[in-house]
């Protein structure tokens, strides 16, 4: 009787130690900030918009504003994980021997942005784009670096990456584009997913514009130089300072890099209408734009 208490007093000891780890663990686990991803499948990003935007999926028949729908992705999920921290945004095309265009180039040196490249066969379809989605959705999940994925994309494939990232413990929010008509995301994938929310055609509106209507460009109107630009970025910085006061621009700090989808949208109008020159498309006089809008108020500051 006297073994079989020891062993019974062994046993109870061992639950205790075990059960405080749990609770050491636990307690370690809910004070690491929640961290979300946003992973974006260019393939169907070009497509969807394509057909919603300019009717075709021809990527030659209109202009992509990559930075600033980058920037207004961060944004959405700002809003929507708003106690959880951005990781990067990833973002997955095609190309041919996998090297980079001017354009993919000029993405991958975004801030907070990787760019993943799968080949591009000779009918321009890409291969190993969904393999190198799920080997960073399984990665990152399994490592606990995110808690939370946004994936923009609609193949079926996609399946066993939310799969895999759901099996460490990841939640999976599908986000999609509007179609003109029908679905443009596989039903299996729509199952498969923690959440699911669509963007609709004014979203994506000032990010992209058709080759043959630029808004403000006439026949033989000159490119301007991104210092051009950045002047009147900061100009634009100057109006908004004196019309919403320093209140307003303090509220701006936090987010920088990045402006508010509405601040930004704002700025590209009235900066177009300063220029009469479009600046969708113009990744780096997007950027430039910017960088005198912010190099204004951080001297105001």
């Amino acid at each position: 009787m006297e073994v079989m208490n020891d062993d019974l007093a062994a046993l109870g000891a061992r639950i205790d130690r075990t059960n405080e780890l749990l609770e050491r663990m636990l307690a370690e686990v809910a004070k690491t900030p929640s961290t979300h991803a946003i992973f974006v499948d260019a393939g169907y990003l070009y497509a969807a918009v394509g057909r919603l935007i300019a009717g075709t999926e021809d990527r030659r028949a209109f202009d992509l504003d990559a930075e600033g729908l980058i920037d207004a992705l961060i944004d959405k999920a700002r809003t929507i994980f708003a106690d959880s921290r951005l990781l990067r945004v990833y973002w997955y095309d095609g190309a041919r021997r996998r090297i980079h265009t001017a354009e993919q180039q000029v993405i991958a040196e975004l801030p907070d942005v990787k760019v993943r490249l799968g080949n591009l066969n000779a009918n321009n379809q890409q291969k190993g784009v969904d393999s190198l989605i799920r080997t960073d959705l399984e990665s990152l999940a399994r490592h606990r670096a995110i808690s939370d994925a946004a994936l923009l994309g609609g193949d079926e494939d996609l399946v066993s990456a939310v799969e895999a990232a759901q099996g460490y413990g990841a939640r999976v929010h599908l986000w999609g584009i509007e179609a003109p008509e029908g679905r443009n995301q596989a039903e299996p994938l729509l199952w498969e997913v923690d959440s699911q929310r669509t963007f609709d055609l004014e979203f994506f509106k000032p990010y992209v514009s058709r080759r043959t209507a630029a808004a403000f460009e006439t026949a033989g109107g000159a490119r301007p130089s991104r210092e051009d630009v950045r002047f009147v970025g900061a100009q634009i910085a100057a109006r908004w300072l004196a019309s919403r006061g320093r209140e307003a621009m303090v509220e701006l700090f936090p987010g920088h890099p990045y402006l508010p989808g509405s601040v930004d949208q704002d700025l590209l109008v009235e900066a177009e209408e300063l220029l009469q020159y479009s600046l969708r498309g113009q990744a780096d006089l997007r950027r430039s734009l910017r960088d005198g809008f912010w190099d204004h108020l951080q001297s105001q500051y």
